[in-house]
Order: C-alpha cells, then sequence, then structure tokens
C-alpha cells in the first residue's frame, strides 16, 4: 500500500451530496458520556490512508487543549476522539480541515456499498485497457516498424494514454497534491512525478521524432499500482468481515410499548432507558435489557461462545444482539444502542488495528523519512547519470526508476497487515482485542497472574454436600430456595429442578439474611446461621447457609465455586510455555488455596485488596517480568490497567472490560493461552515481514540505481513485494493450546512485600 495525504477518499466523499461537515453543536450532541468527565466522539476521515495519516491525525488532535486521547482505526476511516467534558469540544473539525481532511459524524450502519473498492475497480479496468492496447501498438514498434508508422503509432499512444493516466491516475494525483498543499510530502508524490515525467518524456520524443517512447510504462506503471492498492483494499475488508458480521446481528428496531399501552416500532437509534419492549420469538434484543415478564430461551453464543440455549426469567438480563428462541418477553432497556454491550464488541473488534504498537511506530518513522530519501536518492541518481553520459532522456528514465521501485509499499504493510489478520483469527476463537499493542505486550509476558472468582472460576456456586443431605430435607430447602435469585439460592434451587414443590402457606425473602415461609404452624428458614438457629454450633458456622424448622437445624448447606471449562489444562499450557502462573485473590484464605491445589498453581496471596493486586504487579515490573492479569471483578478493573497486558471475561463487569486489552467471549479458559500462542506467531509474521521488505530494497535500490531497471519492471516489482508481505500475514492460522511456541524460562521472582504462599 502506498502512503498517501487526504484526497483518494475525501474527493470521493466530497461528490456525495450526502456529506456534510457536522457542526460542533451537532459533534457535542453525537458524543456520548465515558465517565470521569470524559466524552468521546466517533468521527469518519476517509482521507486517512496510511501509517503517515495516522501519525499527523493523532499528533494533532492531541495537541489541543482538553483532549486526553486521539485514536485513528485506518480500516474504517474512524477517528475516535476523547476530550474533557467542559462545555464545547476542542476545535476537532477545525484541525482536521486544517490538515486537509475532511470528517463528518461516523455511522457503523452507512457504508453498505465500499464507494472506494468501486472507484479503484473502475481505474483499474480503465488502466488495464489502455495498456493493453498501447502494449498491442508498441509490439509493432519493437518489431521494427519504419519512422513514419512508427511515430505514428507513439501519436496514437500517446492519444489512448492521456485520458487513461487522467482518469486512473487521479487517485494518486489528489493524493500527492493534497499532500504538497499542506506542506508535506508523501510516497504518492514520487509515484506522480514518476508517471508525469513518462509520460512527458514519451510525448517529447513523440513529437521530436524520437525512437523511443515509454507511454506503455507510464500507463502499466499505474494499473500494476493500482492492483497493490486495490488488493491492500480487498484485504483490509477481508480482516473486517468479523465486524461486518457483528454489525448484522444488530436490530433494526423494536416495538416499544407506551405507558398508555399502545404499541410502536422504533428504530433502534430512539430507544431510550427506561422504555418496555416487547420482543417476540425470533427477534434480537435491540439493546442491554432486562427482563420483566416471561420466560424464554436465548441464543447467547455472542456473550458465552456457548450454543446451548440459555433459559431466561424475570429480572434476567439480556445483552443486544442476543437471539430470543422460544417465547415472548417484555424488557426493559437498560442503556442505549450505541452503549450497548453489541456496540462495545463492535468497538473492541474495530479498535484492533488502531493501536500504536512498537513495531509499528518503527514502520511509521521509516515510511515517513522514506520519501524525502527516495526523492533525494533519484535526484543524486539523475545527476550522477547525466555527469558520467550526459544523456539527459537516459538519465531521467533510471530516475523514474527509482522512484518507482523504493515505494516502501511491504514496508507500510508489515505490520497493519498481520495486525489486522491477527485481530480476525483471535475474534474466530471467541477473543475481542483492543489495539495492535495489546498482541505485542502479551508476547513479551513470563508470569500470569489470575483473580480467582469469576476467572478461574465462573463465579457460580455449586452445592458441595448433596449427598450428606436426605432428599426430602433438600426438595424442602430446594423448594424455598426457588423464591430467590441469591447465587446461593440458586445453587440449592439447581439440585431438585423439576421435582414437586412443597406448598407453603406464605414465602417472603428479607434482603441480607435469607427466606422465610410459613407451613401451617412451622416457621422455616433458609439462610444466615446465625439468624435461621435459636443456637448456632460449629458445623452450622462452618456452612453458613442453613435451612431450620422454628430455629432448630434441619440441614446445613457448603458450596463450592467450580473451575472454569479448560483451566487446569490452560494453567498447564502456560508452563509448558515458560510462563509461571499465580493467584491474587481477595477470596478467604482456605477458598483460594483450595483451588491453586486443584489447579496445579504454587504461588497465590488471599484476602487482597485493589491497591495490593496493583502492589504485586509493581513489584514483578520491578523486578522486570512481564504480567498478565486476568480479572473480572469492579476491584480488578485498576490491577488491569496497571499490568503490562490482561484480560477479562465477557461476563465481566463493565469497567473491568474498558480496562483490560483482551476480552474472550467464551467460558472456557484456553482463550488464555491461545491469545499468547496467537500473539507470538504474529510477531514472528511481523519480523519476517520487516526482513522481506528490508531485503527487498537492499537488491532492488542497488540494481534501479546503476540502470538495470526500466520503470515497468521497476512497477512490477514493487507490486510483487506488497502482495508477498500480504500473503506472508494471511498464513497465521490459530493452533491448538497444547502448541504453544516455548518461551524461556522465566526469572525467579525476589522476594516479596506481599506475602505469597505455595499451595502445598
Amino acid at each position: 500500500m502506498s502512503c498517501c495525504a487526504p484526497g483518494t477518499e475525501a474527493a470521493l466523499e466530497m461528490d456525495n451530496a450526502a456529506f456534510a461537515v457536522p457542526s460542533d453543536e451537532e459533534l457535542l450532541l453525537a458524543s456520548r458520556q465515558l465517565g470521569n468527565g470524559l466524552r468521546q466522539v466517533d468521527l469518519s476521515v476517509p482521507g486517512v490512508h496510511c501509517g503517515a495519516c495516522i501519525a499527523t491525525v493523532e499528533g494533532a488532535l492531541k495537541r489541543l487543549d482538553g483532549m486526553e486521547a486521539a485514536r485513528v482505526n485506518l480500516s474504517t476511516k474512524r477517528v475516535s476522539a476523547t476530550w474533557r467534558d467542559g462545555g464545547a469540544p476542542p476545535p476537532i473539525l477545525q484541525t482536521l480541515a486544517a490538515l486537509g481532511y475532511k470528517a463528518h459524524l461516523y455511522d457503523p450502519g452507512a457504508g453498505d456499498k465500499d464507494q472506494q473498492l468501486s472507484e479503484l475497480i473502475r481505474a483499474l479496468g480503465v488502466a488495464g485497457f489502455a495498456a493493453a492496447n498501447i502494449m498491442l501498438l508498441s509490439v509493432s514498434v519493437w518489431s521494427g516498424a519504419d519512422a513514419a508508422t512508427r511515430d505514428f503509432l507513439h501519436i496514437v499512444s500517446a492519444l489512448i494514454a492521456l485520458p487513461a493516466l487522467v482518469y486512473s491516475g487521479r487517485i494518486f494525483f489528489r493524493s500527492a497534491i493534497g499532500a504538497l498543499r499542506h506542506g508535506r510530502s508523501n510516497m504518492d508524490v514520487p509515484i506522480s512525478i514518476g508517471v508525469i515525467t513518462a509520460y512527458a518524456m514519451s510525448l517529447y520524443e513523440t513529437m521530436t521524432g524520437g525512437a523511443h517512447a515509454y507511454f506503455d510504462a507510464a500507463v502499466t506503471l499505474l494499473f500494476f499500482l493500482l492492483i497493490g492498492r486495490t488488493l491492500d483494499h480487498v484485504m483490509r475488508e477481508r480482516a473486517r468481515v468479523a465486524v461486518k458480521g457483528l454489525a448484522r446481528l444488530s436490530a433494526r428496531g423494536a416495538t416499544v410499548i407506551s405507558p398508555d399501552g399502545s404499541r410502536a416500532y422504533l428504530p433502534v437509534e430512539e430507544i431510550e432507558p427506561g422504555m418496555s419492549i416487547l420482543l417476540a420469538a425470533g427477534e434480537r434484543v435491540p439493546v442491554d435489557a432486562k427482563v420483566v415478564k416471561g420466560r424464554s430461551d436465548l441464543d447467547r453464543s455472542l456473550v458465552t461462545g456457548e450454543s446451548r440455549p440459555d433459559p431466561v426469567g424475570e429480572g434476567a438480563a439480556v445483552q443486544a444482539g442476543t437471539l430470543n428462541l422460544t417465547g415472548p418477553l417484555t424488557l426493559e432497556a437498560l442503556a442505549p444502542a450505541n452503549n450497548s454491550f453489541l456496540a462495545e464488541m463492535m468497538r473492541l473488534m474495530e479498535a484492533a488495528e488502531g493501536g500504536r504498537a512498537r513495531y509499528r511506530r518503527i514502520a511509521d518513522r521509516m515510511a515517513q523519512l522514506y520519501s524525502p530519501v527516495v526523492h533525494l536518492v533519484a535526484l543524486v541518481t539523475l545527476i550522477a547519470w547525466v555527469a558520467v553520459t550526459g544523456d539527459w532522456h537516459q538519465s531521467i528514465l533510471i530516475a523514474i526508476a527509482v522512484l518507482i521501485i523504493t515505494c516502501p509499499c511491504a514496508l507500510g504493510l508489515a505490520v497493519p497487515i498481520v495486525q489486522v489478520v491477527a485481530a480476525r483469527r483471535l475474534f474466530e476463537q471467541g477473543i475481542m482485542v483492543k489495539d495492535g499493542s495489546a498482541m505485542e505486550r502479551l508476547a513479551e509476558i513470563d508470569i500470569a497472574v489470575f483473580d480467582k472468582t469469576g476467572t478461574l472460576t465462573l463465579g457460580r456456586p455449586k452445592l458441595a454436600n448433596r449427598d450428606d443431605i436426605a432428599p426430602g430435607d433438600l426438595s424442602l430447602a430446594a423448594a424455598l430456595a426457588a423464591h430467590s435469585r441469591h447465587p446461593l439460592s440458586l445453587a440449592i434451587a439447581e439440585t431438585c429442578e423439576g421435582a414437586g414443590a412443597p406448598a407453603f402457606d406464605s414465602v417472603a425473602e428479607l434482603p441480607g439474611l435469607g427466606i422465610e415461609a410459613l407451613q401451617g404452624e412451622s416457621v422455616l428458614r433458609l439462610g444466615r446461621a446465625e439468624w435461621a438457629l435459636a443456637e448456632v454450633d460449629a458445623s452450622a458456622d462452618e456452612a453458613g447457609t442453613v435451612l431450620s424448622r422454628d430455629r432448630r437445624l434441619v440441614a446445613a448447606f457448603r458450596f463450592e465455586d467450580s473451575p472454569r471449562a479448560g483451566a487446569a489444562a490452560a494453567i498447564a499450557a502456560l508452563a509448558k510455555a515458560g510462563i509461571e502462573s499465580e493467584i491474587v485473590s481477595g477470596d478467604r484464605q482456605v477458598e483460594v488455596v483450595s483451588m491453586a491445589r486443584r489447579l496445579g498453581i504454587a504461588r497465590f496471596a488471599a484476602g487482597m485488596l485493589p491497591g495490593q493486586k496493583i502492589d504485586r504487579l509493581q513489584e514483578l515490573a520491578g523486578q522486570g517480568r512481564k504480567a498478565l492479569m486476568v480479572g473480572d471483578g469492579l476491584n480488578d478493573a485498576p490491577a488491569l490497567a496497571a499490568a503490562h497486558v490482561s484480560m477479562a471475561p465477557a461476563n465481566a463487569a463493565d469497567i473491568g472490560r474498558q480496562a483490560a486489552d483482551l476480552v474472550f467471549l467464551r467460558e472456557d479458559l484456553s482463550a488464555v493461552p491461545a491469545a499468547i500462542d496467537l500473539s507470538r506467531r504474529a510477531g514472528r509474521l511481523i519480523r519476517q515481514n520487516f526482513a522481506i521488505a528490508t531485503v527487498y530494497n537492499f537488491i532492488a535500490v542497488p540494481v534501479a540505481v546503476l540502470g538495470y531497471v526500466t520503470p515497468l519492471v521497476a512497477a512490477i516489482a514493487m507490486s510483487v513485494s506488497s502482495v508477498i508481505v500480504v500473503l506472508n500475514a494471511m498464513r497465521l492460522r490459530p493452533s491448538r493450546v497444547h502448541a504453544i511456541a516455548r518461551a524461556p524460562r522465566p526469572k525467579k521472582s525476589g522476594a516479596s512485600g506481599l506475602r505469597l504462599e505455595p499451595a502445598e
């Protein structure tokens, strides 16, 4: 992909009557609150086309007063700007306009027709048709046509080439003019100079009766350049298939029930929190909501990665994009569409290419340096050949070949194409990535630090001593528990699901205590031992939850939280890869020890406060360790942000998902080693791409400078190098968890101020 400045797509957008630059008031209305006094808006900036564009836009926006962050997504041509909410937004639109980038409000539902691809294909077709005809005429010239015939064929070739260069070359000319107009240069500048100079020289030769003309080289050069740019565009679109698939899961609207009972169908953008929604079977949930009436089964594979239906009833939370399978539901909207779970997943996926990773920054700097270096090399080549040979004609042709062959297409694609492909591969495994730098940092880790509840476990307690309780007592307790949504009550109720429920005269739940019921003359209680019993003995106190009749013990219940599916295998895979595992948890010591032993984790810390978790991560960083933090709760958010890299499950608290660098959708913990495996292999491909681009330039530049390459051959060589880099990136495929590449064994941890104890 050739680097370019604004203009390639901006002009196309400006030709569209629907294009409108928003005012500051519209910008403020379209923005959303992020909390902590921050607001964010997403803008579509069609002129963003390369690494240099990213650096220019992000750098300029970040320098604005009040601006907190600016991120450019190259695939979606999207700029996300975050600022301190203090009234009027910073002059974002004015700054972009001053740089030459037209912007409008981002609409994820727009753009079903790929306008840029259509323009590229038309330009490619015109250039190909012209090149084929000019090459056909050139055959006669090469065959030794006499002077009059040769001059006539050159004139015809010039007439064919001119409209082709104007129409097909405008993609590059607009970009070059836009860059020069704003005092910058880019790689479309030398391309434009090369094409125009080749045509001008050929026209001069034709008008003066010269023997040689290079109309075929000029037009064929455009043809090959357009092939490379079209392939790059198609590859990026293929990498965005996952994002488009998510967008298709979004409901277009829903039936809303008004307070007076009337019903109306509203577009999803007009649904507000608090509205009552009627959801029929077969419809997708339009926004994040809770069930207020009805029971049904949902396909929640978007959230959990599991294909089996998930039953929901009153009070259950449902996420946007999930599919209602069996029965009608009445929902209460909890969030607008742009703040829904589905919208967040789309933002995470779209942001995968927007990170400013280390490798990518190197590629950007090299691409920015390339333009002046290329001009200098071409100028020196021209002067040297004129000085040695005195032949201006040959010297200019060689300088043109240098301009073309040194275009850093392969270098510009080396990192972003791998990161886009890797983000897609991870998404296919149920792992969302916020930015490319997260994958690079993940490939570097040597220790994984886990929270326990909700991370190593599912946070769903199960009854551990079912066999010790009489069936009648268990049935009675389950009937009481069915009246509560408390996690422990649900665990008890699940044990006798489907059994005939005993009858009660009345049932009431006392928050923080338990459930109380009247059955004839007896008072039944299920809950805290100190509330349910007149006298608490040791066994009841240890269990914590009991069933009593008239304040006398009937049964005591013990619970355990089962590990996530694949947890033990994931820990073993990490150990095999040389990655040490550790638990830092706020849970009780006995529970943490039990889980550590079950999973084979040798080091742990219990009773940890959020600040202590951060202290541990900082201690590891001070020892030169690179830690992955995996957590899910509100109390894990600071640690997730402080770690070298972080992951969270999709069912984590919102703030936890926001703080994490990666989010895995499946319940299986094998997502952790799988992500590390793919990130390491993506890093190897990036290094391979750099090597390919470097070797190409080391070989191509001297050959071109020495005069062994024509402009036509230079165009072919440049396009081939880009295709090789893209094909190398497409080799990235997920592998089995046990196939993680072995890393060097980590250094032993030093003395810790925190009490990290062995599990044995």
